[in-house]
C-alpha cells in the first residue's frame, strides 16, 4: 500500500485502522460519561423566540401584595403585644386626630422594616393589603399626616418611646437568664445638610462643616440589640452625659435581673477617675482604653519594657505595677503590643505622650476584672462588634436619616429605626435556639441574619390574598429551602392553638 511516497504492508494498515477505531470508541465513551457533568451549550434556536401578539389587557380587583413575608412581623407584633405597648407609651397624648401617635409610630417601624427611607416613600405601598393588615388600618396616613405628627412630638413621647425600646430588650435578657450581660457604650455621628432643631456643627473628618447630632448608644453584646440611646447635639465630647446615662442603663438591667453580672467596655473617651471608680463601687466589671496623654508615665513604662508575654505571634502584653498618685486605690493596667505586619510608609511622626515604633502599636487597658490577661484583652477587643451594629442600623434601618425639622420628631424617627433593628433580631431569637456559648470576646449568642437578608429572603415576596371556602389564604411563591424556614418561623411565633 502506497501513501505519500511511503510503502506500508497490509498488517501495518490494519493496525492503524484498528487504533483509530479504538480511539473513536474510547472518546465516545468518555464524552457520554462526562456529559452529565459538563454544561451543554444551547443553540441560538433554543434560546431565542419571537413574540408577535400582544396579550389582551383585563383589569380585575385582586388583593395582590409585594410583601408577603411581612406576615411574620404581624405574628411577632401579636406575640409581643407591641400594639398595646405602643398605645400605652402614647397614652398621654389625646387622640384628636384620625391617626393617633401610636399608629404613626407603628407605621414608621413597618416603613423602616420594608427598607424605605423618606416619608414620601409611603406612596409606594399605600394600597398593599398585607401592609394595611399588619398595621390594622384600611388606609395609610399620607405624607403630610406623618410629617405633622412627628413635628408635634414632645419630650414625654420621646421618654416613653425610650422606655418602650428598653423594655423589649430587658424582657429578652430576662427570658434568656443571662449570667453575664455585656453593655457597650459608644457614640455615632448622624449628620445632615438640611437645617433641623438640635443639630450643631461639630468635629467631622469626612464632612467638615456639616451640622449633626451625636447620640450615645448602649448595646447588649449577647443579643446584638440597642438597649437605650442618649440624644446629644453634634458639638459635644464623647463623654458628655455618659456617666449618668451608664448608671441609668445599669440600674435598668439590675431591676429586671438582679443576679446577672454586668460588664462593660469603653474606649479612651470615657476614661475618667470618677467613671471608673463609680463602676467599681456598683460592682460592674469593666475594661477601658487608657489615653497616654492623661497618664504620661505610661509611655516611659512601655518603652522601658524588654520582656513581653506573647499571646500569639502578633499580640503580646505585660501587667504594669502602676497606680496614679491621686487615685485612692490601684486598678489593673495591662500594656498591649501589636506587631504591625508591614512597615509603615513615610516619615515617622513622633508624639510627646504615645510610644512610637515603626513595627508595633501600643495600647493600655485598665480593668477591675480578675480573669487572666489574655481573656481580658480579648474581651476588650470584642467591642468592635458594636461598630457593625451601627453600620447595619444606618444602612438597613435608616438610623442616619433626619426626616423633619423638629428635634423631638427626629428622635422619634431614630427610636423607630432602633425598634426595627431590635424586632428583626427578636424575630430570629424567637425562632432559633442559641448557637454560641459565652466566649471571651462576647459575640452574640445567635448567628444573626442582617435586616437586609431577612427582607430579601422573606419580606419582599409577591403573593395574593384569597378566600377559598371562606378561609383567608395567602398564596406566595418561595423557594423550597426558604419554604421550610418560613414555615418554621411562623410556627414558632404563632401560639400553639392558632
Amino acid at each position: 500500500m502506497k501513501s505519500s511516497g511511503l510503502y506500508f504492508s497490509r498488517a501495518d494498515a490494519q493496525k492503524r485502522v484498528r487504533g483509530v477505531y479504538l480511539f473513536a470508541v474510547s472518546w465516545s465513551h468518555y464524552t457520554t460519561k462526562t456529559a452529565r457533568y459538563r454544561p451543554v451549550k444551547s443553540s441560538r434556536a433554543q434560546t431565542r423566540v419571537r413574540f408577535h401578539s400582544i396579550p389582551e389587557i383585563r383589569f380585575e380587583e385582586q388583593k395582590l401584595t409585594s410583601y408577603s413575608g411581612l406576615i411574620l412581623f404581624q405574628a411577632l407584633f401579636d406575640r409581643l403585644q407591641l400594639k398595646e405597648r405602643i398605645r400605652k407609651a402614647f397614652a398621654h397624648r389625646k387622640a384628636h386626630a384620625i391617626f393617633g401617635h401610636d399608629v404613626i409610630f407603628l407605621c414608621l417601624i413597618v416603613h423602616l422594616v420594608l427598607g424605605y427611607r423618606r416619608l414620601r416613600d409611603t406612596d409606594l405601598y399605600r394600597t398593599d393589603p398585607i401592609v394595611t393588615r399588619v398595621l390594622g388600618l384600611q388606609q395609610l396616613p399620607d405624607v403630610s399626616t406623618l410629617s405633622r405628627s412627628l413635628a408635634d412630638a414632645d419630650e414625654r413621647s420621646v421618654l416613653a418611646t425610650r422606655e418602650l425600646l428598653r423594655s423589649g430588650v430587658l424582657d429578652r435578657i430576662d427570658h434568656e437568664a443571662l449570667a453575664r450581660t455585656t453593655l457597650d457604650f459608644d457614640g455615632s455621628v448622624i449628620s445632615s445638610r438640611r437645617y433641623a432643631q438640635g443639630l450643631a456643627m461639630g468635629f467631622n473628618r469626612t464632612r467638615k462643616g456639616e451640622r449633626s447630632v451625636y447620640p450615645l448608644y448602649c448595646t447588649v453584646a449577647q443579643t446584638g440589640q440597642f438597649l437605650d440611646v442618649h440624644f446629644r447635639p453634634g458639638n459635644v465630647h464623647d463623654s458628655n452625659g455618659a456617666q449618668e446615662f451608664m448608671k441609668h442603663c445599669f440600674s435598668a438591667v439590675r431591676a429586671q435581673r438582679p443576679r446577672t453580672q454586668i460588664e462593660t467596655r469603653m474606649d479612651s473617651a470615657f476614661f475618667s477617675q470618677d467613671v471608673l471608680f463609680a463602676l467599681d463601687e456598683q460592682g460592674v466589671e469593666f475594661t477601658a482604653s487608657v489615653p497616654f496623654e492623661r497618664l504620661a508615665q505610661l509611655k516611659a513604662i512601655v518603652e522601658a519594657r524588654v520582656h513581653w508575654s506573647e499571646i500569639d505571634p502578633e499580640w503580646a502584653y505585660f501587667e504594669a505595677d502602676y497606680c496614679p498618685k491621686k487615685w485612692p486605690t490601684g486598678l489593673r493596667f495591662l500594656c498591649v503590643r501589636h506587631l504591625v505586619p508591614e512597615r509603615r510608609q513615610g516619615p515617622l511622626q513622633l508624639d510627646l505622650f504615645e510610644p512610637r515604633d515603626p513595627r508595633a502599636e501600643y495600647s493600655v487597658i485598665v480593668t477591675n476584672k480578675k480573669e487572666g490577661a489574655k481573656a481580658v484583652i480579648e474581651f476588650h477587643h470584642g467591642r468592635g462588634t458594636q461598630e457593625g451594629l451601627f453600620g447595619e442600623a444606618k444602612s438597613q434601618a435608616q438610623l442616619d436619616y433626619i426626616p423633619v425639622r423638629s428635634e423631638h420628631g427626629n428622635r422619634i424617627y431614630s427610636l423607630a429605626s432602633l425598634m426595627a433593628h431590635n424586632l428583626t433580631r427578636e424575630l430570629q431569637m424567637q425562632c432559633r435556639d442559641r448557637e454560641r456559648a459565652t466566649e471571651p470576646k462576647r459575640p452574640a449568642l445567635w448567628l444573626f441574619h442582617s435586616l437586609r437578608t431577612i427582607r430579601n429572603r422573606f419580606i419582599l415576596r409577591p403573593g395574593r390574598l384569597t378566600r377559598p371556602q371562606n378561609t383567608l389564604t395567602l398564596s406566595l411563591h418561595v423557594d423550597r429551602d426558604d419554604q421550610s424556614t418560613f414555615t418554621h418561623f411562623l410556627k414558632k411565633i404563632l401560639p400553639k392553638d392558632a
